[in-house]
């Protein structure tokens, strides 16, 4: 039962994103990419703060060792970034034939390490099999944490897929206008994003067999999940809301983000009540 339920949640959160994204990158929604980006904030922070956090205080493990876990996670999404923003400017700088540096940058981050062996000999722009390989990548991880949170109870499972899905859709749509951009062909930068988003399925069932071996690892497997929900609304959306403007797109902004914080404490009050 649980198995089926991170299968469904997975795959909707990974392929309903991207779908999602395409509307509001080429569809009629495109206008509304900044409700979207608000709505998701809110719905992230509420997710860690009211859900993923509180489930793991509850359990066994101590105060201090979950905020350990909490920052170490938060440092190391950071510097995640900053590896995959350091080999986007490179491959931007140097093109594909940089090999000497590469080789280099393979070392310097582990994590990041495979996507360049793709980008070499690319005739799409030097970025596309990177961005394709780091969000599968990125989709494997969502497909874990989706699973602890199943594991942990099937309400807060449903909440943790919803809170990837809205995650996921800024994120892929910035993956859609990199693969555009390399070709005109929609359909074609649809169907990549899709694949690597089916990866986070893949996550959730390698996710579900590693939190069965791991249980009494969950709180800080959820720990490591709220710092990945809090460092891409803090760092990725609310830098993108920073912006100057009129009195009306201000309370625009601050109505969707009480919406996303609201979704998510509405969806607890309901799973409360049963």
């Amino acid at each position: 039962m649980i198995l089926l339920a991170i299968v469904a949640g997975t795959l909707v959160a990974g392929i309903g994103s991207v779908w999602l994204a395409a509307a509001l990158s080429f569809g009629a929604l495109a206008r509304y990419t900044q409700h979207m980006l608000s709505l998701a904030a809110g719905a992230l922070l509420a997710t860690a703060f009211m859900h993923l956090l509180p489930e793991a205080f509850e359990s066994q493990a101590g105060a201090h060792d979950l905020f350990l876990v909490l920052l170490v996670g938060l440092v190391f999404f950071f510097l995640l970034d900053k590896a995959e923003l350091w080999h986007h400017g490179h491959e931007h700088h140097h093109g594909p034939a940089a090999h000497g540096h590469e080789a280099h940058d393979d070392h310097g981050h582990a994590h990041h390490g495979h996507h360049h062996g793709h980008s070499h000999g690319a005739d799409k722009p030097a970025g596309s099999w990177a961005v394709l390989t780091g969000d599968s990548v990125h989709c494997f991880g969502d497909g874990v944490l989706i699973a602890s949170a199943f594991v942990a109870d099937l309400r807060l499972g449903a909440i943790a897929a919803l809170a990837v899905l809205a995650h996921e859709v800024p994120h892929h749509m910035g993956d859609l206008m990199v693969l555009r951009a390399g070709s005109s062909n929609k359909r074609a930068a649809l169907v990549k994003v899709t694949l690597a988003g089916a990866v986070t399925a893949l996550g959730g069932i390698t996710g579900y067999w590693l939190v069965d071996q791991l249980q009494d690892y969950l709180p800080y497997f959820l720990a490591v999940a709220s710092s990945s929900f809090i460092y891409v609304a803090l760092a990725d959306l609310i830098p993108q809301l920073q912006k100057r403007l009129t009195a009306r797109e201000t309370a625009a902004q601050i109505a969707w983000l009480g919406v996303g914080i609201g979704m998510v404490a509405l969806v607890s009050s309901i799973g409360h009540a049963h």
